[in-house]
């Protein structure tokens, strides 16, 4: 099945868009299914591009939010210990630099981020979109509404708790293709001090280390500092600091407050020249990244091929939304990878998007361990390697795509 439309506009600035390159038929990220669902599966076309106007990265078409964000959605934060870890700094960041009243959090998923400031007693509201991992927030003690955040949501929220002091989100802004809206709704819940903060993967990181993976539709925006600034600016909106972060793979914290109501950090004009330097607004840049990519998409292939054509067992490591873009894109199945291995419950027993590689429990891995993984979670690169020793005593070896196709 398929149904997305190509867009020839930006969604942020209204100018003209064309994509760069194509990764061909594509499935929705994290839709794991059963055989019965196979014939019915959603296929769209996965096509980058780079706004000539604002400078913002975005796919040319995209599902329908409800298509990606469901009742049976398949990530849960919680599952990253690394990330747990990770949130509870980032709270406790928030914490000391604004000591918020009142917190909302855009796309809160499984509550992880807000838990810190519901154990404190500050006053919080998640919006989440996806009940089934709503119900997992309530659990911890996370108040949570099951809404997509926009303009409509951010007024009705004011309307009953009133302006928000912090609105935070984390790997989630990226996801939603109503960008204005977002930008709106902001702006629109803001108390006259809060700021917005928001992490993200960044698109210098993306395009240094060729992680390709990052492209999906779930990720319909792949941020830099100058897109950012320029999003928020109709708004009234005004970027006042970057912070790198580790987290997947490289990723950007940004602060947005109303303009003039804060000081604008010296990070933002370091970011931005280094922006520039990198060449992100160039559009030689990205036919670099595009031969790149296809390079990349060959040696993998021509990898895996060679060591099962030699009689040697290869498996995945983690059933992420990143590794349906490198399977499909690669044309990678289950007569390459016998399976890939996952701890996420709701995944095991079913098939991964596109190309049906079965996913099965942990215990499946180590019960016999392959020849070779192919480490689809390369984010988590250091906990799973830390986790996974035996697997190397044994002998087993890693099969790495980023920066670039090579064995440890």
């Amino acid at each position: 099945m398929t149904g997305a439309r190509e867009l020839s506009a930006c969604r942020a600035c209204g100018a003209q868009l064309r994509s760069f390159m194509s990764f061909g038929r594509m499935p929705l990220a994290n839709a794991f299914l059963a055989p019965a669902e196979f014939s019915k599966e959603y296929f769209y076309e996965l096509k980058p591009a780079l706004c000539g106007g604002c400078g913002l990265f975005q796919i040319t078409e995209q599902p329908a939010p409800e298509q990606m964000f469901h009742p049976q959605y398949a990530f849960f934060t919680r599952t990253s210990k690394s990330m747990v870890a990770h949130f509870g700094a980032y709270a406790r960041w928030v914490q000391t630099q604004f000591a918020p009243n009142f917190v909302v959090e855009v796309g809160c998923n499984d509550g992880v981020l807000l838990e810190t400031f519901a154990r404190q007693g500050v006053q919080h509201l998640g919006i989440e979109p996806s009940a089934n991992v709503a119900a997992v927030a309530e659990k911890h003690g996370v108040r949570t509404q099951v809404a997509f955040f926009g303009e409509a949501v951010a007024r009705d929220v004011r309307t009953r708790h009133g302006a928000a002091d912090v609105i935070l989100a984390a790997n989630v802004i990226c996801h939603i293709p109503d960008i204005r809206g977002v930008a709106a709704g902001v702006a629109a819940l803001l108390g006259p001090k809060g700021v917005f903060v928001f992490e993200e993967p960044y698109l210098g990181a993306m395009i240094d280390k060729g992680s390709y993976d990052q492209i999906y539709d779930e990720h319909v925006f792949i941020f830099s500092a100058q897109s950012v600034a320029a999003l928020f600016r109709p708004f009234g909106l005004e970027l006042i600091q970057c912070l790198p972060q580790p987290t997947h793979g490289g990723s950007m914290r940004y602060v947005v407050a109303r303009a003039g109501a804060r000081p604008v950090t010296e990070s933002v004009a370091r970011t931005l020249a280094l922006e520039d330097m990198q060449g992100l607004q160039r559009s030689e840049t990205y036919e670099h990244f595009r031969a790149r990519c296809e390079r990349n998409r060959e040696q993998l292939v021509g990898l895996v091929r060679d060591l099962r054509a030699k009689g040697h067992r290869v498996v995945g490591y983690a059933a992420t939304s990143k590794s349906t873009t490198v399977l499909n894109y690669c044309g990678l199945g289950p007569d390459d990878i016998e399976f890939i291995s996952d701890t996420t419950p709701e995944k095991q027993g079913k098939f991964t998007p596109g190309t049906h590689i079965p996913v099965r429990p942990h215990e499946d891995f180590t019960r016999r361990y392959p020849d070779f993984a192919v480490l689809f979670g390369w984010n988590h690169e250091a906990e799973i390697l830390g986790k996974e020793q035996a697997f190397a005593a044994a002998g087993g070896k890693w099969i790495k795509f980023v920066p670039g196709v090579q064995l440890a």
